[in-house]
Parts: structure tokens; C-alpha cells; sequence
């Protein structure tokens, strides 16, 4: 082997278990899948980008402060994984009120967030986009231009934030994740005829 393996332990096995409870009544926009694919698809790239075991447990459960209880949630992860997931759960959490601030300031708040975000928080952050843009594009390929009514955003709104936040990403020096995000939205922009200035 090139590089050290990460060992999986129980510890993953409670956390994929929580994180399907947690998120067993959600879904996925557009299509409807059963939301755990998009968990266990996030914590797949943190693994294959080298994360540990509390990162990919991290993963698992990225949204669960914001999807699923707000800060009782938190507390509750904090508990069962420990400070380190805990601490990369609320760096990937947008917010954790209830009604969620109006969709652009929210975003540019977590963007502003990301600029001071551990390596740690970045890594499940970037799969995190990553397994989204994709699924965007997948779904654009199906559906054209009506995915755009399930994002909040729309078009111009969600493209701008992939944008954003690869550029932003990209100052922070080279990834995998985000060299891999970046040709997502750009073949995302470009199948969509959609050009932002750079």
C-alpha cells in the first residue's frame, strides 16, 4: 500500500446507525433517494481523500445539527463520538435554528465561516459539495433546467455558491477533493450555459 490505511471501529458502525435514524423520514431533492446515500457517499470521499475515523464519522453525520434537532443534536453527537466530530459537525453546519436565515446571507456566512475552517472541517465540507454538484449535475442531465426549481437558490443562486466556494477552496492550496469539485462546476456551468466572472 502507497499510504496508511484508516481502520474503521465500532465507533463507525454506531455513527452509520445513528445517522439513518437521524435521517430516515429525508430524502434527496430532485429524485427522492433515501438521504443516507448522500451520507454514506460523503464519508466514502473523506476515506478515500485520506480522512481518519472521526472525520468519516463526521461525515455521516454533517447535517445532522442542521436537518435534525439543531443544538440538542449537537450536544447529542458530542456525547456518543467525542469533541473532535462534534467540533467538525458545527464547522459543517450552516446553522442550527429554526425557521433557517434567508438562503444567500446563510451562504455567505458559511462561506465566511470556511475561511478560517480546520483541514479537518474542509475535508468533510468539500465531499460534502462534491457529492451535491454531482448529483446536480446527474439530475440536470435527466431533467434540464426543472432541477433548478427544487434548490432555493435556483440557478443563478446555486451556481454561484459551487463557484464561490471552489474559489475559495482553491486559495487554500491543492486538493484532490476540490480539483475533482472544481470540474464537477465547471461542467455544471457549462452544460447549464451558465458563465460566472471568475
Amino acid at each position: 500500500m502507497l499510504d496508511n490505511s484508516t481502520q474503521l471501529t465500532c465507533r463507525f458502525e454506531e455513527a452509520l446507525v445513528y445517522a439513518t435514524q437521524l435521517h430516515a423520514q429525508q430524502v434527496r431533492k430532485v429524485r427522492g433517494v433515501p438521504y443516507i446515500s448522500h451520507l454514506l457517499s460523503v464519508a466514502a470521499l473523506v476515506l478515500e481523500d485520506g480522512g481518519d475515523e472521526d472525520e468519516a464519522i463526521a461525515a455521516l453525520l454533517h447535517d445532522a445539527i442542521e436537518d435534525q434537532g439543531g443544538a440538542p443534536t449537537g450536544m447529542a453527537i458530542r456525547q456518543k463520538f467525542g469533541h473532535r466530530v462534534a467540533d467538525i459537525v458545527e464547522g459543517c453546519t450552516e446553522t442550527d435554528v429554526f425557521p433557517k436565515p434567508p438562503w444567500r446571507r446563510r451562504k455567505e456566512m458559511y462561506l465566511e465561516h470556511l475561511r478560517s475552517a480546520s483541514e479537518e472541517v474542509r475535508r468533510v465540507a468539500i465531499a460534502d459539495k462534491l457529492h451535491n454538484a454531482r448529483c446536480v449535475l446527474a439530475d440536470y442531465e435527466r431533467y434540464g433546467d426543472l432541477v433548478w426549481t427544487q434548490f432555493h437558490g435556483g440557478k443563478e443562486g446555486t451556481l454561484w455558491f459551487y463557484r464561490s466556494f471552489v474559489n475559495q477552496q482553491d486559495q487554500k492550496g491543492f486538493s484532490y477533493l476540490t480539483e475533482e469539485l472544481k470540474r464537477v462546476v465547471n461542467e455544471l456551468e457549462k452544460v447549464s450555459n451558465y458563465m460566472l466572472l471568475r
